[in-house]
């Protein structure tokens, strides 16, 4: 996801991205000017233990400071809340269960997503960046609310899953908003398969802050998988006036009045315990 604000200058060494959610990654750490939220040991160095699947957030090296808080929900789901210019974000990553997993397992994902965005306050923009492993569909007739008409191939019952929540958490679905080349909307590609199972969701309300969606051909963040990039532009309310500090200014020039001169004087020795204060 790119953050557009009167203080970022995008990185050259990639699309302008401030924040990438990814989802089904190994366990490996992030070179360059990026720095990698997850698991380490002491002195920053990445645990080393079997490969296996999680969920993460890469963050540019830049913002990390404005991050306040990380929570691991668990395997599949963690968010992490960052302040910049006094907006608040929320980057929220997963990676739901395959196609063919249990019933159980797949609930147990959309519960705990469920929590993190009822423990999100409402005034917070919420960005969700996830590995569904769901296909939305092509069209949006009778879900006109909460998705566009630009996904891929036919709805199955996980691309169901992941419209119902948007429609629990009034959220919209990203990707389907902007018509694209079908290139640049197919996140999945493995031989002869192409799909859409990666999505970016925010607050419908905040829908007018994305100005460009799409699939960035020839990146990749996990294998098959392809980078989903949002262009997302930050709305900061001004302060008035009256919020703004004023810094007071000493009228020197009225010194050069004799009763104001004086009237220094008695303050500046009542001040200095009742010494002579000599004028010059």
């Amino acid at each position: 996801m790119r953050i557009v604000s009167t203080n970022f200058i995008p990185d050259r060494s990639r699309p302008g991205l401030t924040t990438t959610a990814i989802g089904a990654v190994d366990l490996q750490g992030a070179g360059g000017n990026w720095a990698t939220v997850g698991p380490r040991s002491r002195g920053g160095r990445r645990v080393r233990r079997q490969r296996e699947k999680r969920k993460g957030v890469v963050l540019k090296e830049e913002f990390v400071r404005n991050v306040l808080e990380v929570k691991r929900v668990s395997d599949r789901v963690m968010s992490l809340k960052l302040e910049i210019e006094g907006v608040m974000l929320n980057v929220v990553s997963g990676y739901a269960p395959q196609v063919g997993c249990e019933l159980e397992e797949k609930e147990r994902f959309w519960s705990e997503l469920d929590e993190v965005m009822e423990s999100i306050p409402t005034g917070e923009r919420v960005v969700i960046g996830a590995d569904f492993n769901g296909h939305v569909g092509e069209g949006n007739t009778g879900d006109e609310e909460v998705m566009g008409k630009f996904g891929v191939k036919e709805r199955n019952l996980e691309g169901q899953m992941v419209v119902d929540f948007a429609k629990r958490m009034d959220m919209g679905v990203v990707n389907t908003y902007f018509q694209k080349r079908e290139e640049h909307r197919v996140t999945y590609k493995s031989g002869g398969r192409r799909t859409q199972v990666d999505y970016i969701l925010c607050r419908r309300g905040n829908l007018k802050e994305i100005s460009d969606c799409k699939v960035v051909v020839g990146e990749s963040v996990a294998r098959q998988h392809r980078m989903v990039v949002c262009r997302m532009t930050l709305m900061v309310c001004k302060k008035k006036r009256s919020e703004i500090e004023i810094e007071k200014k000493t009228k020197w020039w009225k010194l050069k009045k004799e009763e104001c001169c004086e009237e220094f004087r008695q303050k500046l020795r009542q001040a200095l315990g009742g010494q002579v204060v000599a004028a010059k």
